[in-house]
């Protein structure tokens, strides 16, 4: 029987705001878009700012409104992969094996350590405060024999919270749980179970396997198992990055093609730059538009692998093209790229005019690492 955890850092964007200015500790702060601007969505917020019925996604003009008087910051990403780090490697300390699942969340397999470490509830304790006392990074911990179980008890006691779930135990503790709990049932997904009466974990069990599956696909399969507490126990031990992108939201809604076009060529440098900067090539190719009236849609591609700008620009061109139909105003365009190999898997496959564009991108790389992403620019189009 496997030993899991989960461990979250608690609101950690904001955390980290927190350790950087003590000064706003324990009020109603907000990390993400501008409020000014009135575009954008909250990327995080504090749970003083969640009092006010604010929560991650949200766009910032109406957290603006619920809650004017809260402290808005745009964030500091370097700082954010700094104390991930920090945690990470407290962690390497005690966790025979460790998978990063995200900047703030990590999974570890404890299975087998008792004689080593006692009790898991009474260890997760002293794990979590070793964090908050070194690093002063508040955390939830979820303890179970799988990764899903896991995963869904961390978030089940939030702040500094610690939820065991024994084997055997794993389908009780889901059951009176609402269905947007189970990790991958998105908005969507939730409101098309609402629409056959699944509001809650328990509720799943009105219909069979092969019926949700005929329903929703895989998706529907994904659900049945998870209701029924299977999970994956075997851990990834290295955190892959699986995409890369960019966006951009608008401070006036854009109606022009050329604007979209212009938008779109800086963002795709910009992923592209990132690309070649972790030696890496990409497939999959996607774009998002966000209407004025906040309807978002994505379209992708996926080519023979790429980390040339005027190649990734040329089919999210053509994506955007044929995506942009409607007669309203845009607030937010996107890019990126995923489903990634090593750059150098492709070499040999390169031609001698694919073998000079990759040298001048990789003397670009240099310069713009060296002197700024705005010291050199490359047409691409």
């Amino acid at each position: 029987m496997s030993i899991i955890f989960h461990l979250d850092l608690d609101a950690f964007f904001v955390s980290v705001e927190e350790i950087i200015d003590p000064s706003i500790k324990g009020l109603p702060v907000i990390v993400g878009a501008d409020p000014d601007s009135g575009r954008g969505v909250i990327s995080t917020c504090s749970y003083a700012a969640r009092k006010f019925g604010l929560h991650s996604g949200m766009p910032i003009a109406e957290a603006f409104r619920k809650c004017p008087n809260g402290i808005y910051l745009r964030g500091h990403m370097k700082a954010y992969s700094f104390y991930s780090k920090q945690v990470k490697n407290l962690l390497s300390d005690y966790a025979p094996e460790i998978e990063q699942a995200s900047i703030d969340e990590f999974y570890m397999d404890f299975t087998g350590t008792e004689k080593i470490y006692g009790n898991h509830y009474d260890f997760a304790k002293f794990l979590q405060k070793e964090i908050f006392d070194k690093i002063k990074l508040p955390s939830s911990i979820g303890i179970a024999t799988n990764k899903t179980i896991a995963k869904i008890a961390s978030d089940y006691r939030k702040p500094m919270g610690i939820t065991e779930v024994k084997s055997g135990k794993e389908k009780d503790f889901l059951l009176p749980l609402k269905i947007s709990a189970i990790p991958g049932v998105g908005k969507v997904f939730t409101r098309n179970l609402h629409k056959l009466g699944i509001y809650y974990v328990k509720d799943v069990f009105a219909y069979s396997e092969r019926y949700l599956e005929s329903v929703f696909g895989k998706s529907g399969k994904f659900l049945w198992k998870k209701a029924n507490g299977f999970g994956k126990s075997r851990l990834n031990h290295f955190y892959n990055q699986k995409s890369i992108s960019k966006e951009r939201t608008f401070k006036e809604d854009i109606y022009t093609k050329k604007y979209l076009e212009k938008t779109l060529f800086k963002l795709t440098e910009q992923v592209s730059q990132e690309l070649r900067n972790k030696n890496k090539i990409a497939a999959t190719i996607s774009i998002k538009l966000r209407y004025s009236d906040f309807q978002t849609f994505t379209r992708s591609k996926t080519v023979n692998p790429t980390n040339d700008d005027k190649i990734i620009f040329d089919i999210a061109s053509e994506l955007l093209n044929k995506m942009n139909k409607r007669r309203a105003g845009i607030r937010l365009i996107g890019v990126a790229l995923s489903n990634f190999k090593d750059s150098t898997d492709q070499l040999n496959l390169f031609d001698n005019q694919k073998i000079i564009r990759a040298n001048m991108f990789s003397a670009v790389n240099s310069i713009r690492n060296k002197f700024g992403f705005t010291s050199i620019n490359v047409g691409i189009k």
